[in-house]
């Protein structure tokens, strides 16, 4: 096989909609079994990556956040790029829709592209649109930037790596 002179690969940010699902579904089973919710009409719903949260009181609604989160760090998801919406409703039911953001906006993409720069791997990083792309020769200054990146704690967003071939 010819060896092409250059490598890449495109960090994008992108929640996995079927583990999405799982950890909802994973939520509401928790949320079914729950002493503190027995007789309560609560429950989780997603669609187009908002999660919905009902619940008959606001502090119903509090206590269901850290079951929704955890529910998604065990499914890999960050739960950072949750955007949780004011409380809607009054009365029998109140509601909160937790948004899961995507895409890699520009403050964020100058970030990484700054973070590779000043790791000094022998790679390029670019902007383009909600992507970053990385260039470099060799695989294993590729494979080191995403190592540095899933290590990130200040990276908030859940990254996805794309259009990496061997």
């Amino acid at each position: 096989p010819t060896r092409r002179s250059s490598d890449l690969f495109d960090v994008v940010s992108e929640v996995d909609k079927h583990e999405a699902q799982n950890a909802v579904d994973q939520a509401n089973r928790e949320l079914s079994t729950r002493f503190d919710f027995r007789g309560v009409d609560a429950s989780f719903e997603l669609k187009d990556l908002i999660v919905t949260m009902i619940a008959d009181h606001e502090f119903q609604i509090d206590q269901m956040k850290p079951i929704l989160s955890g529910n998604m760090i065990k499914r890999g998801i960050k739960v950072s790029c949750l955007e949780y919406s004011d409380l809607k409703g009054s009365g029998k039911q109140v509601k909160v829709m937790a948004t899961m953001r995507q895409g890699i906006d520009s403050d964020l993409a100058r970030k990484m592209v700054k973070m590779v720069k000043d790791s000094k791997i022998k790679v390029q990083a670019s902007v383009q649109g909600e992507t970053v792309r990385i260039q470099g020769k060799a695989r294993d200054d590729l494979q080191a930037v995403m190592a540095m990146f899933r290590t990130d704690e200040s990276i908030s967003m859940p990254l996805a790596f794309k259009n990496f071939k061997d």
